[in-house]
């Protein structure tokens, strides 16, 4: 009688499996036959909670992940570098400190602590740092500096963009540069009212504006075009008329705009100083040797990388990710470039067992249109996630979405994707991930159609 129940329910599961696996190719092949579709490259791969097939669709074929990317970046990082890692952001000083007087420059300098001055963490606004470092300065004694205030952008190399990311991109918020020094998310927010500026998120430093914006449409049809280190910004495309929109752009030169909000932090405390605001770049550029600052007076620590890596993946921030990259490249390397760090990443998911043919990483984020990943590599690395302490730090920063499941999401033109985790109605787990490419349509609600089959 017991082997009779134990066949009748190993059928039964069976049957499911197989109803699962007829339902996702049914409304999968729907889709690649419909008219949006016909030069669409789709990759699907959905396994259950210990990894065995449930039902795939060229599950090898790579394709350019978008955002779904960050879920490699953030395991890599959880795991390498530990949940509980922070940045460090330092100041300091050098020459001599007599009688309040500094006959010496003053440094801000940093290990590329992407949270520095963000409005993400309750603690760690822009003020937050603002005060304690007046306080530091206050508290060593400095009255006066004879010299310059220097922020030390050199821990990372120069390239602050990952090759391949697209020019359109660049100067917009979501394209933010990697630096040595970042402040409020190398990001700023510009009032426009039709094709007139307003007003600044606060002033930003040295950026001259061409406007070639028209007044037209129902939404945000704008680009900002700008590049490290550049002194000029062009803005064009199509705002609505009418109506005050906020546009969000990345800053050509974060370190300059730290320091020079410093500067007016010290004028502000009564701490007068005589020199310029420069940065380690700036004095290279100048053919000058870098000074360092030889007596520190405050060494201010980022959020336990745990709640980078939530924000990372819940808002999808993609300055968090290449950070991480130059990160793990310097830590694991000795070398903070793109390439190292894009290299270090793609060697420890092959350590995991993930065919390196299947991971074919451009940067850390997924804006790059030149990732090629294949949707069983996704789902690999999901589930080699779940089986990790860390998990947890992990899977908090998925997102739910429109169709309540939690799951990351990337979206780029002609690019759509979703990778995640789903526990059905009856209490089976999913561990997915679905990539399509060239798709002429939005892509969401279809591939959402297909992953609803799941619940």
């Amino acid at each position: 009688m017991k082997r009779t129940i134990a066949v009748f329910t190993l059928s039964t599961q069976l049957f499911f499996a197989q109803n699962i696996s007829q339902k996702l190719d049914k409304v999968t092949r729907d889709l690649m036959d419909s008219s949006g579709a016909i030069s669409s490259g789709l990759s699907l791969y959905v396994s259950d909670e210990n990894g065995n097939l449930v039902y795939e669709y060229q599950g090898n074929k790579g394709l350019s992940t978008a955002s779904t990317q960050k879920i490699f970046t953030a395991g890599a990082a959880l795991e390498t570098l530990g949940r509980d890692y922070t940045f460090k952001t330092t100041a300091g000083y050098s020459g001599k400190l007599s009688g309040g007087m500094l006959n010496g420059n003053l440094f801000i300098s940093s290990n590329g602590d992407p949270t520095l001055g963000s409005w993400r963490y309750e603690a760690y606004k822009p003020e937050a740092f603002k005060k304690k470092f007046i306080d530091a300065v206050k508290s060593s004694g400095i009255t006066k500096i004879s010299g310059d205030l220097v922020i030390d952008d050199s821990y990372f190399d120069h390239q602050t963009i990952p090759g391949g990311w697209p020019w359109d991109d660049l100067g917009n918020y979501y394209g933010a540069g990697v630096w040595g020094v970042n402040w409020r998310e190398n990001q700023f927010d510009i009032n426009i009212n039709g094709t007139e500026f307003k007003g600044f998120s606060y002033p930003l430093e040295n950026v001259k504006w061409l406007n070639d914006l028209k007044a037209g449409g129902n939404s945000d049809q704008s680009l900002i075009f700008t590049a490290p280190h550049s002194e000029v910004a062009l803005i064009n495309g199509t705002l609505p008329a009418g109506k005050t929109v906020t546009v969000s752009g990345s800053v050509p030169n974060p370190p300059l705009q730290l320091g020079t909000e410093a500067r007016q932090w010290l004028k502000e405390a009564g701490i007068e100083i005589s020199g310029k605001v420069t940065t380690s770049s700036q004095l290279e550029l100048e053919g000058k040797v870098l000074e360092t600052s030889k007596n520190t007076i405050l060494t201010y620590q980022s959020p336990a990388l745990e709640k980078i890596i939530y924000w990372f993946l819940r808002k999808s921030v993609n300055l968090y990710g290449e950070t991480l990259i130059k990160t793990l490249g310097k830590e694991k390397k000795g070398n903070s470039s793109f390439k190292s760090g894009v290299a270090y990443l793609k060697e420890f998911w092959k350590s995991k067992g993930i065919n390196p043919n299947m991971i074919n990483f451009a940067d850390g984020s997924g804006l790059s249109p030149q990732n090629y990943v294949a949707a069983k590599a996704e789902v690999q690395a999901l589930l080699y996630a779940k089986k990790q302490s860390w998990f947890d730090a992990y899977y908090d920063g998925f997102p739910v979405q429109d169709n309540g499941m939690k799951m990351k999401s990337g979206t780029m033109r002609d690019t759509k994707s979703f990778a995640g985790y789903h526990t059905a109605k009856d209490g089976k787990k999913y561990v997915f991930s679905i990539i399509i490419n060239n798709y002429q349509g939005s892509g969401s609600a279809e591939l959402q159609k297909i992953l609803n089959v799941l619940k």
